[in-house]
């Protein structure tokens, strides 16, 4: 072997001796905090099933089980010292605690759909609480509500509902695998926002652990706690544990359709006429678009599927399609009647006669790397803006590049800006989503090349959407549109440049919540909500 092929003998032996330092400290920190959890829990024969560190054959598997987007599961991502699977609240009051007195970060994972994978990755020395062991949910139908465990996913949470009642539903997500515990905390929207509002409209109580290890319920929490995680998102305060939430009544049928119609059948006509009238259907009525390229007869043509979901029967529904969107053509034969618990399976591609038991399911069927990003209109895009979106989505060649438009309205115009952290009410017509799909290859050029093509479609956007701020929404996290200074003290400027999108003026009461209950900042990540304690002293908020 020639020279030139060996490192010098002292950064050879540095890297030993460095290697050898990163493998004692880290078997230090896993004794040291196996050591502070039997300390703290009452229970210490079951803290060797619920922790798991990398010297565990299960380690990995428990890791990426949870993490849907490939993008973050590669061997170079950032791994938490220890994985933490509780099965009583002790558990997670005893993982805050050690965390803490260890100097370790924490993340708090339910589903693990976060869309920067936020729950499951730090900078820093960080712990993993997976929910996934506290998923009960107990639904009382007598009363329309039910307690769900912040580790149940919608999918299991819907599924429960309709096991009691065929009349009974909640208004959230469309996604099944996506877990109660941060869906609920973001907000929460999904096909009755409509008729009514959020998920997080509709939770009526909570159960929360704090920074110190204390297990607190609404009326111990207070109303501005319990304000702040209904939308501003949990992991800012402490680690919700379950939602009591207020079911909502639904009929024995609905009625869904899906009609696509490609440029050459009045697509972008009728995308520009939906934006007059989406936000203004009656309030049991929601029709979205799905908007992407599609090759018809070998062209390439943009395609936009209307996808509806109408609380009545079809009898009911065509009238109203043919007063307030004849153009559309919509007949019976395009109607398809149904019970809600079956929408929530068609509105997820699921062939017709699924068993409803693959709501249970906490995998998606496919899972591809994915960036997104998201805007509110409040004003209709003109058919020339349209026209640039089309010509974007033909650019895609190697991705599947997809925009849905979710109309508002509504009880969502009747709800006040303030009521909850969730800001985006009356005098948006729609919400768009922004999703880019590819297979991960492990190649970081190709997939910058996908990232980089929604970043140029965000920046097409920029006359069409909301203005000062550019508002975007909490659980389709983006980290493009700011980030806090992990690595010292972020200040109230730095944050507020993305909390304003996200919150508008609600951002200053979450950074008073904020600074009330966790002013030493631990429970933080990339986009969590900072204390005054350190804004004043960086940001020079007055």
């Amino acid at each position: 072997m020639t020279s030139h092929t060996l490192c010098p003998i002292f950064p050879c032996i540095f890297f030993v001796l460095l290697s050898f330092w990163w493998e004692i400290t880290s078997a230090q920190t896993h004794e040291n905090f196996l050591q502070c959890l039997s300390f703290h829990s009452s229970n210490t024969s079951s803290i060797s099933k619920l922790v798991h560190t990398p010297n565990d054959p299960s380690y990995l598997s428990r890791l990426n089980y949870s993490i849907q987007n490939p993008r973050f599961s590669s061997p170079f991502m950032p791994k938490p010292f220890v994985i933490v699977t509780p099965f009583h609240a002790y558990h997670v009051q005893a993982a805050v605690n050690c965390s803490k007195k260890l100097g370790l970060q924490l993340r708090v994972r339910s589903g693990g759909h976060d869309y920067e994978g936020l729950s499951y990755l730090s900078e820093f020395p960080f712990v993993v609480i997976d929910l996934i062991n506290l998923r009960s949910i107990n639904v009382d139908v007598k009363n329309s509500t039910a307690w769900i465990e912040a580790g149940a996913t919608i999918g299991e949470v819907y599924y429960r509902i309709a096991e009691k009642s065929p009349n009974l539903g909640f208004p959230a997500g469309i996604c099944p695998t996506v877990g109660a515990g941060g869906h609920f905390s973001g907000g929460g929207y999904g096909t009755m926002l409509r008729k009514y509002g959020l998920a997080a409209d509709n939770i009526i109580d909570a159960v929360l652990v704090d920074v110190e290890g204390k297990i607190l319920d609404r009326q111990s929490m207070g109303e501005d706690l319990f304000w702040a995680i209904r939308g501003g998102g949990g992991a800012s305060y402490g680690v919700v544990l379950s939602w009591k939430i207020r079911l909502v009544p639904v009929p024995s049928t609905v009625t869904v359709f899906t009609v696509d119609r490609n440029l050459t059948q009045n697509a972008t006509d009728l995308v520009h006429r939906w934006q007059y009238i989406a936000d203004k259907f009656h309030e049991d009525l929601f029709v979205r678009l799905v908007l992407q390229a599609v090759s018809v007869e070998r062209k390439k043509t943009i395609q936009v599927s209307f996808n509806s979901l109408f609380l009545g029967d079809a009898d009911r529904l065509i009238p109203l399609m043919q007063k307030s969107f004849p153009q559309l053509g919509l007949v019976r034969e395009n109607c398809l009647e149904m019970s809600w618990i079956e929408s929530v399976l068609y509105f997820n591609g699921f062939p017709s006669g699924q068993s409803l038991e693959v709501l249970l399911d906490r995998v998606p069927q496919n899972r591809l790397s994915f960036k997104a990003k998201s805007d509110f209109v409040k004003e209709p895009i003109p058919e020339n803006g349209l026209e640039g979106i089309w010509k974007r989505l033909y650019e895609e060649e190697v991705g599947r590049a997809i925009l849905i438009m979710s109309p508002y309205g509504g009880k969502m115009s009747e709800i006040s800006e303030s009521e909850s952290p969730f800001p985006h009410r009356a005098g948006n017509i729609c919400l768009i989503q922004y999703l880019i799909y590819w297979e991960e290859e492990g190649n970081v050029t190709e997939s910058q090349k996908h990232i980089n093509w929604i970043r140029r479609l965000y920046t097409d956007m920029t006359p069409y959407v909301s203005k000062n701020p550019r508002a975007a929404y909490l659980n389709y996290r983006d980290l493009d549109i700011g980030t806090n200074n992990n690595k010292g003290t972020t200040s109230y400027a730095r944050a507020s440049i993305w909390g304003t999108k996200y919150f508008k003026n609600n951002f200053n009461r979450l950074v008073h919540v904020k600074t009330m209950v966790d002013p030493t900042n631990f429970f933080k990540n990339q986009q969590s909500i900072p204390p005054f304690s350190s804004a004043w002293k960086k940001g020079g908020h007055k």
